[in-house]
Parts: structure tokens; C-alpha cells; sequence
């Protein structure tokens, strides 16, 4: 599990491909601290695993799914990428449960100054991903833990302070850029809860848990 706080920016060295699978190997210092072989990753809201790593950088394999469901397919060496170990036992949680699985990539369609903050505007790519947003909500964004501002049927906002842009992928990024997305999932265990409840065969049993009960007990 991550927090979706950014602990530092990463610089790809070197990127393997064959088919559908990619080993990467990611420049860092901070996240190499206590790195271990096996440790989870988060590379721009992507959750990889640690198979080799040395003084001065970290390797990760990239499955075909992650690579279709993502834009790691996209890197090229040079690309700076954000990273965030998994939040260990006992520290701060600063931002918000992100499991580093990616619902959907998104297009930045715009990106507007607002006095010291940035108004980013982004359209997914699978706009069912936009069922579990929700105004001051929470959202992933190549890894980084926002807060939404504005939800349509069609795109989302969120506005970004300057100290996050500092310290993040984001201050590169530009309209027609494509990131990573990863809602909120206590929203998709709620719709799951709502839709369904019992065992795992062919019938299964209504929930009584309802939307009524979730607003009259103050959840909504």
C-alpha cells in the first residue's frame, strides 16, 4: 500500500522490451535507503517489484497487462518518473489508501494558472473511472495523492500547490500528455457492497446495504 506522497523523482537509464514486457531500470537515491529485493515500488503510480538494484538505481519487471493498462509503455531513457516506496508500519499517512493499480490513463486537456496554484483539467480514457469521483474526493495522478475539485461525465480537475509541482512529474507535464489514474478504492468496495453481497457462485444475494442507509447514517 502507498500514500500517494511523492518521496522523489527518479531518472529511467535503461528500458528493455520484448513484446508486451519491459525490465526498467530507474536512477534514484532517496528510495534506496532500505531497499530490498522482492520490496513494491511505486513508478508513476505503477506498483512494481524490486528484482535487482545496486548503489545507485532499482530494477523492476513490467508484465503485458501493466504494460497495456499503462504509460510505462511509453517511457523512453531520460524520462523522469515519480517514486514512492511502500508505506511502512508505524509512518504518516499524508495521503490517501493507493494500492498502485491503475483503473485508466487519462489525457491532460487543460492546464491553468490560479493564482499560486495550477487548475490541471484531465479526460480518461475509460470514463467508468469517473463513477467513483467525487468533489474534495480523493484521486491518483501518476502516483501523487490529490484532491478533486471538479467532476463531469466527461473529465475531472484538480488544483495543484506550488511545492507539489516542485516535487513531482507533474511540473513537466503539458495538455495532450497522458498519465496514470487510480481512484479512490474505498468507493469501489462501496459499490461492490451495494450491488452484491454472499459467496462467489452464479446466484448471489442482494446487500441490504443501501444508498438510503449510507445517507441516514451520515456516510454520505
Amino acid at each position: 500500500m502507498f500514500t500517494g506522497i511523492i518521496e522523489e523523482i527518479g531518472t529511467m537509464r535503461r528500458i528493455t522490451k520484448q513484446g508486451q514486457a519491459m525490465v526498467l531500470t530507474v536512477g534514484a537515491k532517496r528510495i534506496l535507503e532500505d531497499v530490498h529485493l522482492g520490496d513494491s515500488i511505486s513508478v508513476n503510480g505503477v506498483c512494481l517489484t524490486v528484482i535487482q538494484f545496486d548503489e545507485t538505481s532499482i530494477t523492476v519487471d513490467v508484465m503485458p497487462e501493466t504494460f497495456r493498462r499503462t504509460t510505462l509503455q511509453k517511457l523512453h531513457v531520460g524520462d523522469q518518473v515519480n517514486l514512492e516506496r511502500a508505506m511502512a508500519s508505524g509512518g504518516r499517512f499524508g495521503g490517501h489508501i493507493v494500492q498502485g493499480h491503475v483503473d485508466s490513463t487519462g489525457i491532460i486537456t487543460g492546464r491553468v494558472p490560479e493564482e499560486n496554484a495550477v487548475v490541471f483539467q484531465i479526460e480518461p480514457e475509460d470514463t467508468e473511472v469517473l463513477r467513483y469521483m467525487i468533489p474534495h474526493g480523493s484521486i491518483t495522478i501518476d502516483g501523487i495523492s490529490l484532491t478533486l475539485v471538479q467532476v463531469t461525465e466527461q473529465r475531472f480537475t484538480v488544483s495543484i500547490i506550488p511545492h507539489t509541482l516542485a516535487q513531482t512529474v507533474l511540473q513537466t507535464k503539458q495538455p495532450g500528455d497522458q498519465v496514470n489514474l487510480e481512484a479512490d478504492v474505498l468507493g469501489k468496495y462501496i459499490e461492490k457492497l451495494l450491488n452484491s453481497r454472499g459467496g462467489s457462485g452464479p446466484v448471489k444475494k442482494q446487500s441490504t446495504l443501501t444508498e438510503a442507509f449510507l445517507a441516514d447514517n451520515g456516510f454520505i
